[in-house]
């Protein structure tokens, strides 16, 4: 794989992260999985989406509050990616390119449709928040996209957008490092990825440093219908591919 190939598509998802505080592990799994088996993609992610998702949970204004409202959700995150184990490295990897297609053109519905879930009342949210953690964890497992169905879901807890940001955050780091976990037990991420992962890294904080400054000048609203009409088509052409 050429890495002048790896290191713009890490550019490109880490522009996108920086204009609307999500994407990159979204849009590197996208571009990525057409080029390359999906297991390989998801472990080249590993290590820039921790380090820009433990950047972006840093910088909210309480770690600790959101912990003790997410952990069910974030320990079904863990059970679901355990569970769904061997999903993405098993040898039918057209199955696995489907099932990422799906998982693309599912959040670009979800991005693109005018309603919103509505608001989970206060007393639900911790079953709700495990049995959506665990939904998430087996997508994650599956396809090593982890914004379905946790995205969604806390959308709908009335939280402000600062802790909306830094939940996202929260989120991504715990699905990326159940990802690894999955992925190192399977034997996929090798020590050849790893290092490529670390080099990713650089790619996607620049990209992050220019999405950042566009974020000032643009509307990140217009950004956001493009970058979900982008998905729409990514996603469609990887679940052809994966059922051709």
């Amino acid at each position: 794989m050429d890495a002048a190939l790896i290191a713009a598509t890490f550019i490109i998802a880490g522009f996108v992260k920086g204009v609307i505080g999500l994407g990159l592990p979204t849009i590197a799994m996208g571009l990525l999985g057409s080029l390359m088996p999906p297991s390989q993609a998801a472990a080249l992610l590993v290590i820039p989406s921790i380090v820009t998702n433990l950047w972006q949970m840093a910088g909210g204004p309480g770690l600790g509050p959101l912990l003790r409202r997410l952990w069910p959700m974030l320990a079904g995150i863990v059970a679901g990616s355990w569970l769904g184990a061997g999903l993405l490295t098993g040898a039918n990897t057209g199955a696995a390119m489907a099932g990422l297609g799906l998982a693309l053109l599912a959040y670009a519905a979800v991005g693109l449709l005018p309603w919103k879930l509505p608001r989970v009342p206060p007393r639900r949210e911790g079953w709700a928040g495990a049995l959506v953690g665990a939904a998430t964890g087996l997508v994650t497992a599956a396809t090593g996209v982890f914004v379905i169905p946790a995205v969604p879901f806390l959308g709908a807890l009335g939280l402000s957008r600062d802790e909306l940001v830094q939940a996202l955050g929260l989120s991504f780091t715990v699905s990326t490092l159940a990802l690894a976990l999955s992925l190192g037990a399977e034997g996929v991420f090798s020590a050849q990825l790893a290092w490529g992962s670390a080099a990713a890294v650089l790619p996607a904080l620049a990209g992050m440093g220019l999405g950042n400054a566009l974020r000032r000048r643009v509307s990140a609203e217009v950004f956001r219908r493009w970058f979900f009409l982008g998905l729409l088509a990514l996603g469609a052409q990887l679940l052809a591919r994966g059922l051709g």
